[in-house]
């Protein structure tokens, strides 16, 4: 299925998106996710899933990613909760935050993407970006069915270089935060909430990257060059209550990409701040980009800040999506989004 058209280019395009008062997003159930074996504090992993930063479909469920614990949830059918412990950071670390004094060293998980092959399955879990330790992508291979899946941990400074230097896709500070695969190449998009720099300014931001060219860098980051982000297309996202959205996840559906977005209100991509709504849009064939907030069953907007979504059919206009509540001691919402309205004109 062809998500999205071809196109090449120089220059940047910008494209400005507009609220459309003739879409809906409600959210009508909230799930909270809990472990279903409860705490390890051997391995330092909490009772419940802390930061959803992002969702997609794996081997037995829906992985979501964490941008501040060295776990990958994998929700099953049944929406039972398991976890995939990644690699440990400074003294056996898998819990990062403020009250530990270690915000820093966490890897930033903000967007994965799962890609299928004859030889398996394998998820990518990007770091954001937005500092140095935060530029490794965590790589998750199950071999076959059935099989325990790998783990591990690459350092990918080259690439993130790559998309730094890339400017109209960075902006003033790079925050990588979503992943979708398009056939032969990967879309990154990237969040326009840092600060500004000099002449930069914030951008929300998709490029393209060359596939097999990616997966051969991560197969050999020392001896390979990294694929060069294409196709830039920088978006005008609008804002809610005053405070800029910013792009938080994307995933593929139908003939198009849906996106979400949130409207928090800092200047530093390190640093989470007031959220006032969260946005749930979608990004046509041609690039356009259309969006409506995120309501409740009531018609209110919706308080969460919403991380990650998934399309868990094409067929259907239900989707999930995970939320963020920006404090390690409450568990990450899973919530099933409804879609209403003109989404496929």
């Amino acid at each position: 299925m062809t998500v999205m058209v071809e196109r090449r280019a120089t220059e940047p395009v910008v494209r400005v998106a507009r609220a459309d008062p003739s879409l809906t997003a409600v959210v009508t159930a909230q799930t909270p996710l809990f472990y279903a074996e409860g705490a390890c504090p051997a391995s330092d992993r909490p009772s419940h899933v802390r930061a959803g930063s992002s969702l997609a479909r794996v081997p037995g469920g829906i992985a979501v990613v964490q941008d501040d614990a060295n776990f990958i949830a994998v929700i099953d059918a049944s929406r039972r909760v398991s976890a995939i412990e990644l690699p440990a950071g400074p003294e056996g670390r898998r819990l990062f935050d403020d009250s530990r004094g270690n915000k820093a060293q966490k890897l930033d998980l903000e967007a994965c993407v799962a890609i299928e092959s004859p030889d398996g399955s394998l998820l990518l879990a990007f770091g954001s970006g937005s500092s140095p330790v935060r530029r490794r992508i965590v790589c998750v291979e199950w071999p076959r069915a059935g099989e325990a899946p790998s783990v591990s941990l690459i350092d990918a400074d080259a690439l993130y270089e790559s998309l730094e230097r890339a400017t109209d896709f960075a902006g003033s500070q790079l925050n990588v935060e979503g992943a979708v695969r398009l056939g032969d190449r990967l879309r990154l998009f990237g969040r326009g909430n840092g600060r500004g720099a000099d002449i930069l300014r914030p951008r929300n931001a998709t490029c393209d990257l060359d596939l097999a060219r990616l997966l051969a860098y991560l197969r050999e980051p020392t001896r390979q060059l990294p694929p060069a982000p294409t196709a830039i297309v920088q978006y005008d996202l609008g804002s809610i209550t005053d405070v800029p959205l910013g792009f938080t996840d994307a995933t593929a559906w139908r003939d198009r990409l849906l996106f979400t977005a949130s409207a928090e209100r800092t200047e530093d991509a390190t640093r989470d701040g007031p959220v006032t709504g969260s946005a749930m849009g979608v990004i046509g064939p041609d690039e356009q980009a259309r969006w409506c907030m995120l309501t409740d069953p009531y018609g209110d907007a919706y308080a969460g800040k919403v991380e990650g979504v998934i399309a868990p059919s094409p067929d259907h206009s239900r989707l999930l999506a995970v939320v963020d509540a920006d404090d390690p001691t409450v568990p990450s919402l899973l919530c099933d989004v409804e879609l209403r309205g003109s989404w496929t004109p």
